[in-house]
C-alpha cells in the first residue's frame, strides 16, 4: 500500500481528488450562502412591493373603505367578496357600492397571489378589517416600529412557524403582508441534500475517472522507463522510441535520447583516451625497457652505458611530460585548475616567445618574424598564456621544414587581442583540421613522435584559451603552412 502512495499516478489522483473535493466544498458552502441570501433578498423585495401595492391602492380611497361604528373587526374570511357590516346612513348608499368594488378588487387580488400569501389591513384603532382567506383564523403580529409611508420588514412568529413580514402604514389604516419562511427553509434543505448526495458521486466518479486517465497518461512513461533500463554501457547506441515530441513525455524521451548520445560520445572519448594514453605510455616504457635489457645483455664500454642512460633520460622526460600534461586536463575537466589573474602585458610576452622562437628556429635554419606587436593588456594567467603562446610557436617550428619561415603577430581589434603563429610548414588537410584539438590526435603520428610530440599540446591550449573566454581557430592547406589565431577580450 506504501508504495502505491508512492506512485505518481496515485499521488497525482489524490492531489486532484483533494482540489476537486475543495472546489466543491467551497462551491456547495457559497452557492448555498448566496441562494439563501438571494431567496431572502427576493421575498423582502416581494413584500416590499406587496405592501406597497396595498398602501398605493387603498389610501387615495380611505374615505370610501372607511367602516361604520359598528363595523366587524374579521371581515372577509369566507370566499365571498368582503364587504363591512354595521348601520350606514341612506346617503352612503353609493359609497357602500364603491367600497364593496374596491374590497372585491383588493379579495380577488389576494386570491391570484400565491397561497401562502397573508394579507392583513387595521384600521386607526388596531381592529383588523381585512385578513386574507390564506390566513385563517390566526392574526399576524403588528411590528411596533411602524412608520408612516415606509416599508418596515420583520420576522415574526404565526403559530409554530416563522413568518416575514412587510408592513407599512397611513392615516387611516395599517399594512401587514407576509410569507411562511419554512418554504425557504424547504429550497434551502433540498439544495443540501442535493449536495450531499451529488459530492461523493461526483468524488468516486473524479477517483475512477482519474485513475484512469493517470493511468493512460503515464503509461509512455512506463514504457520509456522499460526501454531506458535495457540501455547499458555496451549499447549506449540504442534510442528510445518517442512517439510524441511536442508534449512534456516527448520531451522527456528526447532528452534522455540526448543525455545517451552525449553518454555515448563520453564513453567513446574515455575508450579512446585510454587506448591512446596506453599506447603513448607503453612505447616509451618498450624503448626504455628494451635499451636496459640490451645493457645488462651485452658488457658495454661507458660511452655505451651512457649513451643508454641518455636514451632513458629521455624517454623518462617524454613520460613525464606526458603524465603532466594529463595531469593538467584532468584539473581543468574536474574544474580544480584555478587561474592566477592579473594583469599582463600581452606584448612583452609576445616580445619573449620571439627571442626564445628565434633560438629554437636557428637549429633548424628557420626564420622567425615579428610582423606586428601592439601593446596590449589584459587581464589573464601569465604563466598559462605563455604555456598557450609558445605551445603554438613550437609546434610552428615542429613542422615547419628547414629553410622555412615562422611569423608571429599581436594586434587590438576593437576589445580583442589577436594573437597569429603562422608558418609555411607541411599544413594540416581540411578534412583533419576539426580533429587536432582533440587530445592523443596527431595527422602524421609517425612524424610526430619523431619531433616529440605528445598529442596533448593543442588540447592544453585549447584549455587555457577557453579559461581566458576566448577563441582559438586554424586556417591550413596542405604543404602551404598554417595560421593558428588566438582571440582574447580586453576587459
Amino acid at each position: 500500500m506504501f508504495l502505491r502512495l508512492r506512485s505518481v499516478r496515485t499521488r497525482l489522483t489524490l492531489w486532484y481528488t483533494l482540489v476537486l473535493l475543495s472546489t466543491l466544498l467551497l462551491f456547495g458552502v457559497l452557492s448555498y450562502y448566496f441562494t439563501g441570501r438571494t431567496l431572502s433578498q427576493n421575498l423582502d423585495r416581494s413584500l416590499t412591493a406587496e405592501a406597497r401595492w396595498m398602501r398605493d391602492f387603498i389610501e387615495p380611497q380611505a374615505s370610501k373603505v372607511k367602516p361604520g361604528r359598528n363595523a366587524g373587526d374579521a371581515i372577509g374570511t369566507t370566499k365571498l367578496p368582503p364587504r363591512f357590516i354595521g348601520p350606514l346612513p341612506p346617503e352612503d348608499d353609493l359609497a357602500t357600492q364603491e367600497a364593496d368594488e374596491i374590497w372585491s378588487q383588493i379579495f380577488r387580488h389576494s386570491l391570484q397571489s400565491p397561497k401562502k400569501t397573508l394579507i392583513q389591513f387595521l384600521d386607526r384603532r388596531g381592529s383588523i378589517i381585512y385578513r386574507s382567506p390564506s390566513l385563517g383564523p390566526d392574526s399576524l403580529v403588528v411590528p411596533d416600529t411602524i412608520q408612516y409611508n415606509a416599508i418596515t420588514l420583520t420576522t415574526s412568529e404565526l403559530g409554530d412557524q416563522l413568518i416575514r413580514i412587510a408592513a407599512t402604514r397611513d392615516r387611516n389604516f395599517t399594512y401587514i403582508i407576509g410569507y411562511p419562511l419554512s418554504d425557504l427553509r424547504d429550497l434551502l434543505d433540498n439544495l443540501y441534500v442535493i449536495y450531499l448526495v451529488l459530492i461523493p458521486i461526483t468524488l468516486v466518479l473524479s477517483v475512477v475517472g482519474g485513475l484512469a486517465l493517470a493511468k493512460k497518461s503515464l503509461q509512455p512513461v512506463d514504457e520509456i522507463t522499460r526501454q531506458a533500463r535495457r540501455i547499458t554501457a555496451e549499447n549506449l547506441d540504442q534510442v528510445i522510441a518517442v512517439p510524441n515530441v511536442d508534449d512534456e513525455i516527448g520531451r522527456l524521451g528526447a532528452t534522455i535520447n540526448d543525455m545517451i548520445r552525449r553518454l555515448h560520445e563520453s564513453f567513446a572519448r574515455i575508450k579512446q583516451f585510454t587506448a591512446d594514453a596506453s599506447h603513448e605510455l607503453r612505447t616509451p616504457l618498450t624503448v626504455v625497457r628494451g635499451e636496459i635489457e640490451l645493457a645488462l645483455r651485452i658488457k658495454k664500454s661507458p660511452e655505451e652505458y651512457r649513451r643508454v642512460l641518455e636514451s632513458t633520460l629521455e624517454e623518462n622526460l617524454r613520460l613525464t611530460s606526458i603524465i603532466d600534461n594529463l595531469l593538467t586536463l584532468e584539473k581543468a575537466d574536474q574544474g580544480t585548475m584555478k587561474a592566477e589573474l592579473t594583469e599582463v602585458e600581452l606584448h612583452k610576452l609576445v616580445d619573449e616567445l620571439y627571442e626564445d622562437g628565434t633560438i629554437l628556429a636557428a637549429s633548424k635554419n628557420i626564420t622567425m618574424d615579428l610582423r606586428s606587436n601592439t601593446p596590449v593588456t589584459i587581464v589573464g594567467d601569465r604563466g598559462r598564456l605563455r604555456q598557450l603562446f609558445l605551445n603554438l610557436v613550437d609546434n610552428a617550428v615542429k613542422y615547419t621544414p628547414p629553410g622555412g619561415c615562422v611569423t608571429l603577430a599581436l594586434e587590438r581589434r576593437e576589445n580583442v587581442a589577436v594573437f597569429e603563429v603562422s608558418d609555411t610548414g607541411i599544413g594540416i588537410p581540411p578534412a583533419e583540421q576539426e580533429k587536432i584539438f582533440d587530445r592523443f590526435y596527431r595527422v602524421d603520428k609517425a612524424r610526430s613522435r619523431e619531433l616529440g610530440g605528445t598529442g596533448l599540446g593543442l588540447s592544453i591550449a585549447r584549455w587555457i584559451v577557453q579559461l581566458h573566454r576566448g577563441t582559438i581557430a586554424v586556417t591550413s592547406e596542405p604543404q602551404q603552412g598554417s595560421k593558428f589565431t588566438v582571440s582574447l577580450p580586453v576587459d
